[in-house]
Order: C-alpha cells, then structure tokens, then sequence
C-alpha cells in the first residue's frame, strides 16, 4: 500500500532530569520503550533530538548570581559600567542583572528601542512615528522615554521592563541611570566600561566599542566562560543561553555537547543497528507574527550533532514543476513525471530556478525549530524529540 504520511514529529516523555544523570542512556532508554508501547519503528536516518536544557541540567552547569558578581568585579574592577542591549526577559536576564548589579556600583541601562534584540517590544513602531522620534540617531533619557510614551507594560508579559530591571539593580544595592539608543557609541559618554548584553550582533557591538575609545570592553559570553569558586560555566558562550533556576540561580548553556549525541548515536546503532541521527536543540528560529518575538534567544540552535545532519535541504518546489514542467498532465502521469524528476535532479540546486522557493536554511536549524515547537516549553514533559521521515520526498515510499 502506498504511504500517505510525510515527516512525523513526536515529543517522547522522559523521566525528570537531575545532575548527575546519564543523559545519553535516558534517552536511549526512552526511545527503546517509545518502540514497545507505542510501536514505534526505528529506521536509519531518523533524528531524535535532546533539548538543551536537560544536558545543561545532568551535567549541573549552574551558577549563582554572587559568582557572576565575582566574575563581574574581576574584569571590570569596580565603578560605573554600561550595559547595552539588554534582552527583555525575567527568564533569561533578570537573573544575570542581578548578579552583574551586585559586582559594581552604578550601572548606566541602555536599551535599544522600540524592541529589544529579539523583539520584545518596549513601544510600538507607530507610537514612534506618531511622536515624531527616529530611533536610529535619536537618544532618549528615561524622563524623555516617559513624556513621549508614559508606562508601557509588555503585551504578553504585562511587565514594564525599565521599571523592573530599574528595580532590580536597586535591590543589589547600585545606582541605576537608564537611556535609550540603537548606536553602541552612545554608551561611551557614560562610561568607557561597558557590557554588551546582545546576542547574535554581539561580535559587531564589542568591535564598535573598542574601536571608539571602550577602555574594558565584555559580552555575556565572556562573563562565566570559566568557572568561578567551582561554579558551572561555559567557555564558548559564558553567560549567553542561561535560564533563570531559582531567582539566584541560572542553569548555563550546555558544554562539551558533542560526546553525548555520539554516545546516544553509538548506543542506538549497538541496539537496533540502525544509524539515527542525534542532536542537541535550544531554540528554534521563528518569529511570532502577533508579538514580533523572534524565538531565539539562545547563543546558537544547536550546540551539538551528528554529521549526518550537515548541510542545508538540496529540495526542488514541487508546485513550480507541477505548474511550469508538467502543466499539461494529472493523475497518475503526474505524479509520474514529477517522482521521475525528482529520481534525477541535480546533486545541488542552489541556483536552479526548481528550487527556488524552497528553504536555504542549514538542516539543524530547520529540525531544531520543529523541535522546539514539538516540546514546546512548558508542561509537555517532552524534552526528547522523534522525527521520522525527514529526509524523505514525494518518491519515498515504506513503512516509517
């Protein structure tokens, strides 16, 4: 019988993750059950995919907010740092500020507007244009921010965030001072100690800064890219994907990532003698069309994975045949025709008008989207993900 279904995602439920726990056998383990209570079937080229955040958990990379102050009055040495960029999130930075405030004295907040890196909004765009304000060369104080715009709460959140993060600085015990501008350099009038809090234009603000007279220049990823008194850490992204634990706490971004998706790979090839394909996702890269978030606020979608999923799709569109190649022909020629073009078609399509339209995006950041829309991020229980079927086309036929 010919197969009608495509790719299949499925989320697998595992069991609660501590650190200490051996990951790469967790999920093995919850594959192998996935096959006898749900009949699942195991192919070569399939993907099972671990969230993040249980490989961060296992291998216990935490840290305190008292050692990210250390680190903090370690490379800055006191007084007045400026910190620009900031993201708008009590999950993602709040913590981290907390730290960064108990390791200085006063703390110079510069937010870039009207939305932060990943589109949280602090105002509209139109409420810019209707005050007549650019915010590519216009800089804003807080008492100017709120005669244009009074107090604006975040439309999922409900949070103000210059308030909060104003308030949390405070509660450390260091001044605050807060502006608003979209241009690095700004932050140097302030002081020549600055912070770059940004995440995937962070290369570009830290080369601007020091280019402009940044005396001790830092991203988050070079706070906590070594572990301090014992704290976890990690050496490529410091501070960058962490995740607020408790309200003193933050779980890191995973490290040394590699060996577990070899180690999951190995141990199913051992068991089944099929060769699945493993990675390691955080978030996906999309962006929500009512609340302009771009989902991606970790350092890069995936940390880790097998080289069966280097490279980006090699697809051709199949509406494009169907509407230009084969205009003439239905049914079953079709259908035909169009499995006989695909059985052929070039090895790499990159600049072939077939393929235009299609996704040129690299393969890992594609699965690590659908990934994350499968677990989602809250109470699924789901932090392993089974996709069959991937690699497959309008050709493939088979049991999956």
């Amino acid at each position: 019988m010919e197969r009608i279904t495509g790719t299949i995602s499925r989320g697998l439920r595992a069991p609660i993750i501590r650190q200490g726990d051996n990951v790469a056998e967790i999920v093995v383990d919850t594959v192998l059950k996935a096959v006898e209570t749900d009949g699942l079937h195991i192919n070569d080229k399939d993907i099972v995919a671990v969230t993040e955040s249980v490989v961060a958990r296992a291998q216990g990379n935490y840290a305190t907010t008292d050692a990210i102050s250390k680190d903090i009055k370690s490379k800055f040495g006191g007084g007045t740092i400026g910190i620009v960029f900031p993201i708008l999130s009590r999950n993602r930075f709040a913590v981290c500020l907390r730290g960064i405030a108990k390791g200085t004295e006063k703390i110079v907040l510069m937010f870039s507007y009207p939305a932060d890196e990943v589109g949280n909004q602090l105002i509209d765009i139109d409420s810019l244009d209707a005050e007549g304000i650019n915010p590519w060369i216009d800089i804003l104080t807080e008492k100017d921010f709120r005669e244009h715009f009074g107090f604006v709460k975040h439309a999922f959140t409900g949070v103000d965030y210059i308030d909060y993060y104003k308030s949390l600085i405070a509660e450390c015990g260091a001044q605050c001072e807060i502006i608003f501008s979209n241009n690095p350099i700004t932050i140097l009038s302030y002081t020549k100690k600055v912070l770059a809090c940004d995440i995937h234009s962070r290369v570009r603000t830290k080369r601007i800064l020091k280019a402009n007279g940044g005396e001790k220049v830092f991203g988050l990823d070079d706070i906590l890219n070594s572990p301090v008194d014992g704290s976890g850490f990690n050496e490529n992204f410091g501070l960058l994907g962490s995740n607020k634990a408790t309200d003193d706490t933050v779980k890191l971004f995973p490290r040394d990532c590699q060996p577990v998706v070899d180690k999951i790979q190995s141990m199913l090839k051992e068991k089944t003698g099929k060769t699945v394909e493993v990675m390691i996702y955080g978030d996906g890269a999309f962006k929500d069309p009512l609340g302009k978030i771009w989902e991606f606020a970790d350092p890069v979608l995936s940390p880790a994975y097998t080289s069966g999923l280097e490279g980006t799709p090699n697809e051709i569109k199949l509406k494009y045949i169907a509407d230009n190649d084969f205009a003439d022909l239905r049914g079953d020629e079709l259908k035909k025709a169009i499995s006989e073009f695909i059985s052929h078609k070039e090895a790499n399509l990159k600049d072939s008008m077939e393929a235009q339209g299609t996704t040129p995006r690299r393969l890992t950041d594609l699965i690590g989207s659908l990934c994350d829309l499968t677990s989602g991020s809250g109470d699924k229980g789901t932090p392993i993900v089974y996709i069959q079927g991937y690699f497959d086309n309008y050709t493939k036929s088979g049991i999956i």
